[in-house]
């Protein structure tokens, strides 16, 4: 087929005329599906069942040391909990707190004692002059929406399948002493699904902050989700604690985990790993607001999972339901699109979302388009700070929580829409 770029105004509107039938039948069969998140289907959900069988009246509730989880105490993690995440963080227990059931929880909070108090011992974010923040684009909207939240200016960083532009990242943190932190979705980042080289991991340990309270926000929330069991067709990430310490830099960086879309995103595990002496910092607050975090879930998840190669089987048979529906987005895209010019897209080998990018000034129009035939996408924007997508061309695809038959409805609305929009940018003369 054609490029609608060599396409004459009468094939354009030829095939415009074709499209927009189509389209018409499919929203008069009123399809609903809401795609704006990255959720995990209620198949996977299913997969951790058991482990709300793992604890009743009749259950041991005593950690390895003894200490009742019923009841107050442990600070940081009973130690068993500590080990496990702590192996699937590839970080020593020592060097981990374990909290509630949300990373994101956790990165709010680092920020908001940063604004309030200040980073070991330095000048309260609140309190200097301008506080910025960069920002890899296209990124994960959470992160910018806490950045946003506490009016931090952020900066947006181009992506590229090797991670961030390193020289950007460089310039301004080794010589802006205003740069306070950076955010990162190190493997299979959201949306792209790019894993970043060993070059880039050994660049960010390398790095010489200009301000003492730098941090990387290393939101390694994709650590396992691997999408198939082959190793040779999983992405490998440098662990970053070890690199930076090799590099003379422990303290730049705070690594967070968690098991949201291991076990159950509601009552999950969440994780932070860092250095001894940010660890002492943030203990040292965390005494104030909690007495602790729930040591009964903690104990769940060691007594379900027991161990990493557990874990790993476990993620094996979450891949077994994400894999068909990568496959078949990834593979309509290039049926349907491939040959058009008017689109690309990534296709990642973990996480939980596929990156398409329409041609300049199209993004918002398709997923209004997309919205009328009854599919709710993320929003146009959602993945660079402030929602500004400056070329509007990015939309996130979420296919985890549809069922194949759903996804197939929902690929196919999305594919018709931006050969709509495409089209009529084409006659308008916009390309």
């Amino acid at each position: 087929m054609k490029k609608y770029s060599e396409m004459s105004r009468g094939e354009l509107l030829a095939e415009k005329e074709a499209l927009e039938g189509r389209f018409r039948e499919i929203c008069s069969k009123r399809f609903k599906l809401d795609m704006s998140r990255g959720k995990p289907s209620i198949a996977q959900l299913d997969l951790s069942n058991e482990m709300m069988d793992v604890l009743n009246s009749d259950s041991y509730f005593l950690d390895e040391t003894g200490t009742d989880c019923r009841n107050y105490g442990i600070l940081n993690g009973i130690p068993e909990a500590k080990r496990l995440m702590g192996a699937m963080s590839e970080v020593d227990p020592d060097d981990m707190i374990i909290y509630g059931n949300s990373s994101l929880n956790i990165m709010f909070d680092a920020v908001s004692h940063a604004y309030t108090h200040g980073i070991c011992g330095c000048t309260p974010w609140g309190k200097q002059e301008n506080v910025k923040f960069l920002c890899p684009v296209p990124g994960y909207d959470r992160h910018f929406r806490i950045t946003e939240y506490f009016g931090i200016e952020m900066i947006n960083i181009p992506m590229s399948e090797t991670g961030p532009d390193m020289d950007l990242v460089e310039k301004y943190v080794n010589g802006d002493p205003s740069v306070k932190g950076i955010w990162c979705v190190p493997k299979y980042s959201n949306p792209q699904g790019y894993t970043y080289s060993e070059e880039t991991v050994r660049r960010f340990a390398a790095l010489t902050p200009a301000a003492e309270d730098f941090r990387i926000f290393w939101d390694n929330a994709y650590s396992i989700h691997h999408l198939y069991d082959e190793p040779e067709m999983q992405d490998f990430l440098l662990e970053i604690l070890a690199e930076c310490r090799a590099a003379g830099h422990p303290d730049i960086v705070y690594k967070f985990i968690s098991t949201s879309k291991v076990s159950f995103p509601g009552s999950g595990l969440a994780a932070l790993a860092a250095s001894r002496r940010n660890l002492q910092d943030i203990e040292h607050h965390l005494t104030v607001q909690t007495i602790g975090h729930d040591k009964l879930n903690q104990l769940r998840h060691v007594r379900f999972f027991g161990n990493m190669a557990n874990m790993h089987t476990h993620m094996s048979r979450h891949a077994e339901i994400l894999r068909p529906k990568f496959e078949l987005v990834t593979g309509t895209l290039r049926a349907e699109l491939g040959e058009l010019g008017i689109a690309s897209w990534t296709e990642p080998r973990g996480g939980y979302f596929i990156s398409l990018d329409t041609l300049d000034g199209c993004a918002r129009k398709v997923v209004a388009k997309s919205a009328e035939a009854g599919v709710k996408l993320t929003p146009a924007g959602a993945a660079f700070p402030y929602g500004k997508d400056p070329r509007d061309r990015n939309i996130r695809i979420a296919p985890s929580y549809p069922t194949l038959p759903e996804l197939t409805k929902a690929v196919e609305v999305l594919i018709l829409s931006v050969k709509l929009v495409s089209i009529d940018l084409y006659l308008e003369g916009g390309q």
